[in-house]
């Protein structure tokens, strides 16, 4: 595991604080709400809006709050958002890719940079770091959905690029413009999956020692804390001791 998904998992490890989950429904939310009003209304012809409702049931997301979501889509009270991406470098020259959901670019622009300067960090042009990720579709299913054999049948029949599995679960990556026909083709041989999102995959990692995870863990979570910050990937890699130590 690497970069942000392995920071993730030590977050889940600890457990949420109500505080947390509260924070991570209102991001659902927005971004439930941005895709009703950017297509239709029903999930079913709106791609976007299906992956963001499926996202936000896997996080245990209450019906009521999603369905508040797509109705404030319609509503003349709904903000507009625009999609900001952010690029910069952590401690040590990681990349960092931030994506945002805001109704005020200064004020998120500000915030962001705000943040990267203060852990040591540097925010950059657009395209300054972005050109060492992929950005792919990801598709994650629990350990007991099957073995690694039968995952990576069904991701090849599926028309995916790559499995990964392991005690976790399974991660399958797909081409970006293949998410909702792949996701689609592998939630009728296996069943709903976890979770169905576009990522930015880093193409290689960069080891990182203790000290130096730690810094990056606290950039990234300052990140995630912002309210209109929805994505943060990295491409730092920290090893299994460190991991275990850093989220015992």
């Amino acid at each position: 595991m690497a970069g942000h998904s392995q920071f993730k998992n030590i977050m889940h490890r600890k457990g949420k604080q109500d505080s947390v989950r509260s924070k991570m429904f209102s991001k659902l939310a927005r971004e439930i709400t941005v895709a009703a009003k950017m297509g239709a209304p029903d999930p079913d012809m709106n791609p976007r809006l299906r992956l963001a409702i499926q996202n936000a049931k896997s996080q245990s997301m209450p019906k009521d709050n999603i369905e508040r979501a797509v109705k404030k889509a319609s509503g003349g009270d709904a903000e507009n958002y625009d999609e900001v991406r952010y690029e910069g470098y952590g401690p040590g020259g990681v990349a960092v890719i931030v994506e945002a959901l805001t109704d005020n670019r200064n004020r998120t622009a500000s915030s962001v940079r705000s943040i990267f300067s203060k852990a040591g960090g540097a925010l950059g042009e657009t395209g300054s770091v972005a050109f060492s990720f992929d950005h792919v579709g990801e598709i994650v299913y629990k350990p007991e959905t099957g073995d690694a054999d039968a995952m990576m049948e069904a991701a090849i029949e599926a028309g995916a690029e790559d499995v990964v599995s392991d005690e976790d679960g399974h991660t399958i990556y797909c081409g970006f413009e293949d998410i909702n026909e792949v996701s689609s083709a592998l939630e009728k041989a296996l069943g709903e999956a976890e979770s169905v999102k576009a990522i930015w995959k880093p193409q290689n990692t960069i080891p990182v020692d203790e000290e130096r995870a730690t810094s990056l863990m606290r950039l990234i979570d300052n990140l995630d804390d912002d309210d209109d910050v929805q994505n943060v990937y990295s491409n730092f890699e920290v090893d299994d001791e460190v991991l275990a130590r850093l989220s015992a």
